[in-house]
């Protein structure tokens, strides 16, 4: 049995990114860096394959600058209509 690992602190999420290549890592690395305040990323080799794994901690209480995450702008307004281009 693997040991339990510790959870993160409320309001942070480990995150692990594996990736067949480093650039491909890095790109989803930056992407969450722009919706969140996050620790530099630690990277580690992944398989014999040459891919990468990269783990950032995500801290959700602190959006990244500039401040507008996409989960704000992404949350429901009460209009549960179908828009034209869903039906």
């Amino acid at each position: 049995m693997k040991p339990a690992e510790a959870l993160p602190s409320a309001g942070r999420a480990e995150i692990r990114i594996v990736a067949a290549s480093p650039e491909t890592a890095r790109q989803v690395a930056e992407t969450i860096r722009r919706s969140f305040a996050t620790t530099e990323q630690r990277s580690y080799p992944a398989g014999s394959d040459g891919g990468t794994r990269l783990h950032l901690t995500v801290d959700t209480t602190q959006p990244s600058h500039p401040a507008r995450s996409w989960l704000a702008a992404g949350r429901t307004t009460g209009d549960n209509r179908p828009q034209a281009d869903e039906i």
